[in-house]
């Protein structure tokens, strides 16, 4: 068990959790599911993403979303940020943190920023200096941490390699991402052996997929060896257009299930969760695949 049993989650639906439905959401469906995920008490929502719309066109909207959410001071609005111009929007947009994200796999970031790892990197120098002017946080998405789709497995010394680049660069949060959903516990325990030195498990975020049903077990690992602050999404909405074959993410009711009855703290009030859940289901016209919510929020209270 870790020092302290307060965990902190982020929840991914709006962003990660769409951005690979065919069916284009409005702006009033995505605003209602935000302000519904901010009433459950999740520390932070990650809204939207400022790359380009002809990369995925279903977060075209990310400014009229973000000037209509009703914001709490409790939460933190975040969104992914590409580059330069995407960092413009999001200054706009006045967004609480920005999320920049490169990969332990070249093969995966030629794919998903059509750039190589360095070319990433360079391209955030800038990115991260502007948040810094502005006090404003910096996460740092590393996909592929544990396997890829088109390398295979991934040495965690690659993973620390990344890391480390991205912490010189200034950034305050390392986030993880098992993108495919392949990890089992023991992977957890390589991935954070690899970092010993570098960043103990409770100086970063776990970014679990459930494509193979074992987010959970590693959630689980992860917060045995010191994790607290987890990505997530309602209902285990997810996936990556770039991982083929990879389901939802980790379904934020299954996770703040898991930690309320093993006596850990996550502020989040499922029944509240359960109606963004239900909200989004009934959006996208299909049932969602968390397990805590299919069997327990599902239906009209």
């Amino acid at each position: 068990m870790p020092d302290t049993k307060q965990i902190r989650i982020t929840e991914c639906g709006p962003r990660d959790g769409l951005q690979n439905e065919a069916t284009i959401l409005s702006v009033d469906q995505k605003v209602a599911l935000i302000d519904l995920l901010s009433a459950s008490g999740v520390a932070e929502i990650e809204v939207s993403s400022f790359v380009s719309p002809t990369w995925v066109p279903q977060l075209a909207d990310a400014e009229q979303v973000f000037a209509r959410i009703s914001r709490r001071d409790s939460v933190v609005y975040s969104a992914l940020v590409p580059n330069e111009e995407g960092m413009r929007r999001a200054m706009d947009a006045k967004i609480d943190k920005i999320a920049i994200f490169t990969a332990a796999s070249e093969t995966f970031s030629r794919k998903n920023t059509n750039a190589t790892i360095a070319q990433t990197l360079r391209r955030f120098e800038p990115v991260v200096a502007q948040a810094k002017d502005v006090d404003l946080p910096v996460r740092a998405y590393i996909s592929c941490v544990v396997t890829c789709p088109y390398e295979g497995p991934i040495d965690p010394r690659q993973v620390r390699d990344v890391a480390s680049q991205l912490l010189d660069l200034g950034v305050d949060e390392i986030d993880l991402g098992e993108t495919i959903g392949v990890a089992v516990p023991t992977d957890i325990d390589r991935l954070y052996e690899g970092l010993a030195g570098l960043l103990e498990p409770g100086q970063t975020t776990l970014h679990l997929h459930d494509t193979r049903g074992t987010a959970l077990a590693c959630a689980l690992r992860a917060l045995q060896l010191g994790v607290t602050s987890f990505d997530s999404s309602c209902g285990g909405l997810g996936g990556c257009p770039y991982a083929p074959n990879a389901a939802g993410n980790l379904a934020t009711e299954d996770l703040v299930y898991l930690c309320n009855r093993m006596g850990y703290e996550t502020s989040v009030d499922l029944a509240a969760l359960f109606a963004a859940s239900r909200h989004i289901a009934a959006a996208l016209g299909r049932s969602l695949p968390g397990r805590v919510f299919t069997a327990d929020g599902s239906a009209p209270p």
